[in-house]
């Protein structure tokens, strides 16, 4: 999983982000580039990996 630094937002690869297009089981690295956090608009790059 990966947190957004911003909002405390968990990216679960095994829910997705089905709002943003995402299907389930995408892997966080597996990402667009210009993918954002449904939360707080953050870019990719403001995730850090999490246990």
């Amino acid at each position: 999983m990966s947190k957004c630094t911003v909002c405390g937002y968990e990216y679960n690869p095994a829910n997705g982000d089905p709002e943003g297009g995402i299907e389930k089981d995408t892997p966080f690295e597996k990402l667009p580039d210009d993918w954002s956090c449904p939360v707080c608009g953050a870019s990719k790059h403001e995730f850090e990996a999490i246990d």
